[in-house]
């Protein structure tokens, strides 16, 4: 959804009904997660996916006929053994999506969920999805304030309660409710999507190398911020725009920056000078990945540094040095690819492996 934003606030602008296609619940090996999106807009304009092509061809229809009639539809795709041609997915998942129209009238605060998330400003989107409430209701919730009503006062402030809750989070799925907001009750099913601010990615050293990881981090989502002590090397000239470039002493940086457990820190200037202090920080502090790039030879001298430094085992067990995948990478380019894929395969839990190695469902299951 953060994807296609800026496209629907556009056509929302302008007063345009559009099929707004939303995956509110997955199960087995589903190619997207819950949150993805897929809309069509004026002149048959499509945006977004839902399935990575599986059964785009038959929301694109539903979101037609549902911005036509306004009418909201809940539809839950699957894969069918005694059908192969039937509409489904072919990886054997199942996804249930909503389909819902957009206008001002209908969800009066989508524009300015979409500026909010165009500014990095934290909010939550409630929208009803099946139950005694009207389906496709939505509710824009944030820190200090909320714009909309999914049809009832007592079912908007239970869930304005656990959006705020969710956001802290960043969390993202169904929750369900009574008409009032009972919290013993589940009649009501309610999808909360949070747009928490993008997790940063802290790229220490301003080398060939940090241009292409930053470059790739920026691909990836993160708010890339890249530090070096030398004021000659660290221009904002070198890296892609959008690229945060500061100069300053590594570890005096970070120790004035917050990280949390989505933080990607990556250390590539391998000199002690700057590696030892700046990875003491780094390891006492959360973050998702800390890797640093240099030999096996430098990764044992610089662990040997940081033990005589005080870090414990269970601290240095956090590092991932050398940094990324043996992808056999050459160049700054190839080497960003390997650093990429480590970090991707650390935060889904995968092996590393290519998958015409492995067994089993290509996507990691997911209850239903």
């Amino acid at each position: 959804m953060r994807d296609v934003l800026p496209v629907l606030g556009r056509w929302y602008a302008a007063g345009v009904p559009f099929g707004l296609a939303t995956v509110v619940q997955v199960s087995r090996s589903a190619p997207r997660d819950p949150g993805a999106a897929m809309a069509v807009g004026p002149d048959e304009e499509v945006v977004g996916s839902v399935s990575g092509g599986c059964v785009e061809g038959a929301v694109f229809e539903l979101a037609q006929d549902v911005a036509a009639d306004g009418e909201a539809r809940l539809e839950t795709f699957g894969y069918s053994d005694e059908d192969a041609f039937a509409v489904g997915l072919t990886c054997g998942g199942e996804i249930t999506v909503l389909v819902r129209a957009v206008t001002p009238e209908r969800d009066p605060g989508l524009g300015a969920v979409a500026d909010s998330v165009a500014a990095g400003e934290p909010v939550t989107v409630a929208t009803v999805t099946d139950g005694p409430a009207p389906r496709g209701a939505a509710l824009a919730v944030w820190p200090d304030r909320t714009l909309g009503t999914l049809g009832a006062s007592g079912l908007d402030a239970a869930v304005t309660a656990d959006a705020r809750g969710e956001l802290a989070l960043g969390a993202t799925g169904l929750r369900h409710y009574g008409p009032e907001g009972q919290r013993r009750e589940d009649s009501v099913s309610v999808f909360l999507q949070s747009f928490a601010p993008p997790p940063r990615m802290l790229v220490f050293g301003a080398i060939d190398y940090a241009a292409a990881v930053a470059r790739i981090g920026d691909f990836l989502g993160y708010r890339v911020t890249v530090c070096d002590a030398r004021p000659v090397f660290a221009t904002p000239r070198r890296f892609p725009e959008g690229v945060e470039v500061v100069a300053e002493w590594p570890h005096r940086y970070l120790r004035d920056t917050t990280t949390d457990e989505r933080t990607v820190i990556c250390v590539l200037t391998h000199d002690p000078k700057f590696d030892v202090p700046l990875l003491t920080e780094a390891l006492r502090r959360p973050a998702a990945y800390i890797g640093a790039m240099g030999s096996r030879r430098t990764h044992a001298d610089r662990a040997a540094r940081l033990a005589e430094a005080g870090l414990t085992e269970r601290e240095l067990s956090r590092l991932r040095s050398p940094v990324g995948l043996d992808l056999g990478a050459r160049t700054p380019e190839e080497v960003a690819v390997s650093v990429a894929a480590e970090i991707v395969a650390l935060r889904w839990g995968g092996s590393g492996a290519p998958l015409s190695a492995t067994e089993g469902a290509v996507h990691p299951y997911r209850s239903p």
